[in-house]
């Protein structure tokens, strides 16, 4: 099995350190820091990276479609934690939360 493709694995740094600055979707998430949630406990850190992963589009040749969409959705997670009275919409589908592994 090879290795993930390059552009993949610039996605997925850039997320992370977006991530750990606080600076997912500046527009959706402003006012929250959620840093403290996501990190505390690592299940909510885990259903981040599985969202991210699961949205993630990548065409036959490893370069990465929808990085942008990806990130929202994560954002859209993380601000239903962070604010009981938002939306997401559309809602989550199954797919788009499922945790893989062993």
């Amino acid at each position: 099995m090879g290795h993930l493709p390059v552009d993949v694995r610039a996605s997925l740094r850039l997320f992370a350190f977006y991530l750990a600055n606080g600076t997912i979707d500046v527009d959706l998430l402003d006012g929250f820091d959620y840093r403290s949630a996501l990190f505390q406990f690592g299940s909510s850190l885990e259903q981040v990276f599985a969202i991210y992963g699961n949205v993630l589009q990548v065409d036959t040749n490893g370069e990465v479609l929808n990085d942008g969409d990806a990130q929202y959705r994560v954002a859209q997670w993380i601000r239903s934690c962070c604010d009981p009275a938002y939306e997401v919409e559309p809602p989550f589908q199954a797919w788009e939360t499922e945790l893989h592994g062993p």
